[in-house]
């Protein structure tokens, strides 16, 4: 596979140019070793596409999985705990977990907890590897990168997303980068405030 394009939000690929070099270079190798056609293994059972082989989302995965693996990139959770109280909230967000809780329960109020896992992050860079469903591209960007980078865990967080014309060569619903580019570019120059990488992929 290869990178086709990318986009650069609040200066995360410079960020990585200048301080982790290495990590974008290893990033790139993932994606350029991993073979495509091995990865053409769904039997559509949509009308549009019916008895068509498509790529699958799970072997591209996987594939990427490995590579990524390969490099000592690992998953990851940062952990929080939560109120139904929005002050107490914007309250204890910088806190560690314990403090999160204890605030919450002092106030009289439940704490439950909750958090965030990411597929890989290595030396401060975080990697979701992206082929599911549209909805999961928006959570990645503004709830798991944020919540990584407001938790002091990254300084990057990097968003791997098929091109449209691959996307048209699997599953409906799955995400794509200029749907994705689209969306980010909507919101705003500054939002979501974390620095990013947006990686469109294609064959």
């Amino acid at each position: 596979m290869r990178i086709v394009t990318h986009y650069s939000h609040l200066n995360g690929l410079e960020f990585l140019h200048v301080h982790k070099p290495g990590l974008w270079k290893e990033i790139k190798q993932v994606i350029r070793r991993v073979d495509a056609e091995k990865c053409r293994t769904k039997v559509s059972k949509e009308v549009r596409t019916k008895d068509k082989l498509l790529y699958s989302p799970i072997e591209m995965n996987a594939a990427m999985n490995e590579g990524f693996a390969a490099h000592k990139w690992t998953e990851s959770r940062t952990s929080y705990w939560v109120t139904s109280d929005a002050k107490l909230i914007r309250k204890t967000m910088q806190m560690d977990a314990a403090q999160q809780k204890a605030e919450i329960e002092a106030a009289g109020l439940k704490a439950t907890f909750s958090y965030n896992q990411t597929d890989f992050v290595k030396e401060r860079v975080a990697v979701e590897v992206q082929f599911g469903k549209y909805s999961f591209v928006a959570y990645d960007l503004f709830v798991k990168h944020m919540a990584f980078y407001v938790g002091d865990v990254i300084d990057v967080g990097i968003e791997i997303l098929a091109m449209k014309e691959l996307q048209g060569e699997m599953s409906s619903g799955v995400g794509y980068y200029e749907g994705e580019l689209y969306n980010l570019i909507r919101e705003g120059r500054g939002v979501p405030a974390v620095p990013l990488v947006l990686i469109g992929i294609g064959v």
